[in-house]
């Protein structure tokens, strides 16, 4: 994280912007904390916030053919490389609402990919500093029972649960 210096006194009822550059050395699950310090009425003040970052907001989307699609999901079938959860929809199963969110995510949606064309196939590469985790989405819709049934694969399993547990939560 780099942020950039502030002035030692700020005036009562005055705000100071900080920007803050994030780069993610490795996958986490945690989101980030910040910590302030500063001195009020003389007294040191401490404050810890957690920061609005997971390992989503590093996804470079990733177009590829469905040819190589099932080409890479087949490769990444080690049963730790897969995280699935089965949910009820809370949010209904509207289909441009569910693009809108799996575009959200950061990876890109791949559009006639699988052979149902009621499911949705996603993929993308979350750039870390210590290596590229490929990732590969698969959320299929039950309108008649209101469920899902997401799928993630990547080549790191904590990558794989991560996205998944964030994903299911959007849905």
């Amino acid at each position: 994280m780099q942020t950039k210096p502030v002035e030692p006194l700020v005036e009562g009822g005055a705000q100071v912007q900080q920007v803050i550059n994030i780069e993610c050395l490795t996958d986490f699950s945690e989101a980030p904390l910040l910590n302030i310090k500063f001195r009020y009425g003389g007294a040191l003040q401490n404050i810890t916030l957690k920061l609005p970052v997971t390992i989503n907001k590093f996804f470079q989307p990733t177009e590829m053919p469905s040819q190589d699609f099932f080409q890479r999901w087949k490769q990444l079938s080690l049963p730790q490389q897969e995280a699935q959860k089965i949910f009820k929809a809370v949010n209904g199963m509207d289909t441009e609402l569910l693009k809108a969110k799996l575009l959200g995510l950061g990876c890109a949606l791949l559009e006639n990919v699988d052979p149902n064309p009621e499911n949705f196939v996603c993929a993308g590469v979350i750039q870390t500093k210590a290596q590229q985790v490929g990732c590969l989405l698969r959320l299929e819709p039950n309108a008649q029972a209101q469920m899902f049934r997401l799928t993630l694969r990547s080549s790191k399993d904590t990558v794989s649960k991560r996205l998944c547990e964030l994903l299911a939560e959007q849905f």
